[in-house]
């Protein structure tokens, strides 16, 4: 293997090849800066591009992409509020109330120091499960799975933060709402109306993309100014050094985390949304001083981006090993290996292992280089900021409507988009947390399908299943040490001048 892995360097290394892993870079943080794209948008438009080029510079275009995307897509998270993808829409909790307090240069290369050491360590873990993943991956069944989006859910109270019976109400709806269109386990359409657009369901991207950026953007041109509310020392220099601090004395945070992104990223059916979230509520969860989360605390940015690039690593796994895409993004890269004539499976370990390293080399080297463009870029795009909004709405206005509508291009994606706005902006206005609805409607489907899988093949058998019960006791601990603490805080008085939260 350690020659496998030198001989991959080696390939990597030639000038053709490593000029197409910094092209997928490249590509890969302009999708990401674009809002609602996403890996999956990236990887889609090239793959058209793909025949006849050699199949290791095909495969570092695409793993350059998987590398950089997750990436970029914190600079609309963190600057407007906006969620640059799936994966980042636990960054705006605390990544966008930094930027209004002036801090958004330390926001970002916090994110960045994160992401880079996250995706190092997804490389490692990657390189290193390959030959013992088979056992750990075939563990998790369909009532494993199930359980996990039950500890997505119980993830709802820890983000409702003093409004939990709102943050359930929210929940709920979303769950509702997710459950329009076709059934995932049975030949039936729910809550259509007799609409053929709605036989599909609601888009993530629409619902995302509606409940937070429409609600800010009319939020900020009602307010007038800026992004940022004062001055930011950052933007002059000291701020990016603050948020390198900050990642460097939260390491073992980081470390945490990404294992955690590698673990769930190589599971498959738990996409980037419910990995950002979890570890953004564990996050919360596991730290004594709470009071900061959701008013601009780094930890809130740390956590969920050296998660999300760390879980390419392991959603390479399943991919790579059994043909099972982790993700949509691992479904296109699935498509790409077929290309090139490379059947993925256990065989591919014994008949192309330096193919393997090179995806490994690929992963390191892309995290890497989008990490220090981003920063380059990063001091350039921070001073949006300071833009007066009016001038910059237009143009965010236009990629978030771009956005939804590349969807499935129909006109309704519009309406959609509007009514979600409208939504979100009464939920903003009433104090009924968001992130619980979208919680809800992600975990709708996956956990209707898990719980049909369970029953059918064990009928109620799989509750007696012992990964299930530890995955229940974790959920039962979350729930009642969140009531507790939140007990306790309540009980402590307020300090003067505290900020509500958002």
């Amino acid at each position: 293997m350690i020659e496998a892995m030198i001989e991959a360097l080696f390939i990597l290394l030639d000038p053709y090849r490593l000029s197409m892993l910094f092209l997928g870079v490249i590509i890969g943080i302009g999708v990401g800066i674009l809002p609602g794209l996403g890996g999956l948008m990236g990887m889609a438009l090239l793959l058209p591009f793909l025949f006849g080029m050699d199949t290791y510079a095909g495969i570092a275009l695409l793993v350059g992409v998987l590398a950089a995307v997750p990436s970029a897509d914190t600079f609309p998270s963190v600057l407007m509020g906006i969620p640059g993808s799936s994966g980042s829409q636990a960054t705006i909790m605390d990544g966008y109330p930094m930027t209004r307090k002036g801090q958004a240069a330390r926001a970002l290369s916090a994110a960045f120091l994160a992401s880079m050491i996250g995706g190092l360590i997804g490389a490692v873990a990657l390189s290193a499960v390959l030959p013992f993943a088979r056992p750990i991956v075939l563990a998790f069944g369909a009532p494993e799975l199930f359980m996990l989006t039950v500890l997505g859910l119980c993830v709802v109270g820890v983000l409702s933060g003093n409004r939990p019976l709102k943050g359930l109400v929210a929940a709920m709806a979303g769950l509702l709402v997710g459950a329009v269109g076709g059934a995932p386990v049975a030949p039936e359409y729910r809550y259509t109306f007799g609409s053929l657009y709605l036989f599909d369901g609601f888009s993530l991207v629409i619902v995302a993309l509606g409940l937070f950026a429409l609600p800010e953007i009319i939020d900020l041109l009602a307010r007038g100014g800026s992004i940022a509310r004062r001055a930011d020392k950052g933007a002059a220099g000291t701020g990016w050094w603050d948020g390198i601090r900050d990642t460097m004395s939260h390491k073992w945070l980081v470390v945490r985390h990404s294992l955690f992104g590698v673990f769930l990223g190589f599971l498959p059916g738990v996409g980037s949304t419910i990995t950002d979230w979890l570890n953004y509520g564990y996050v919360v969860q596991t730290s004594r001083d709470k009071e900061n989360f959701g008013k601009g605390d780094v930890r809130g940015v740390i956590a969920p981006e050296a998660a999300n690039n760390s879980r390419e690593g392991g959603a390479l796994i399943p991919t790579l090993l059994f043909g099972v895409p982790g993700n949509s993004a691992m479904a296109l890269f699935l498509g790409a290996m077929l290309i090139f004539g490379l059947q993925p499976g256990p065989q591919l370990v014994a008949r192309d292992l330096d193919l393997l390293f090179v995806i490994v080399w690929s992963l390191a080297i892309g995290n890497v280089l989008g990490t220090a463009l981003c920063l380059v870029l990063s001091r350039p795009i921070a001073m949006l900021s300071y833009v007066p909004f009016v001038y910059v709405a237009p143009f965010v206005l236009l990629i978030v409507i771009l956005g939804a509508y590349q969807e499935s291009r129909h006109m309704a994606d519009l309406v959609a988009l509007l009514s979600f706005g409208v939504l979100g902006w009464f939920m903003k206005r009433s104090g009924m947390p968001r992130p619980p609805f979208l919680i809800g409607f992600i975990l709708s489907g996956l956990a209707e399908r898990y719980l049909w899988q369970a029953y059918s093949i064990y009928g109620w058998a799989w509750l007696m299943h012992w990964m299930v019960i530890v995955i229940a006791v974790i959920a039962v601990v979350l729930v009642v040490s969140g009531v507790m603490l939140k007990g306790s805080a309540q009980g402590k008085p307020q300090r003067p001048g505290k900020e509500d939260a958002p």
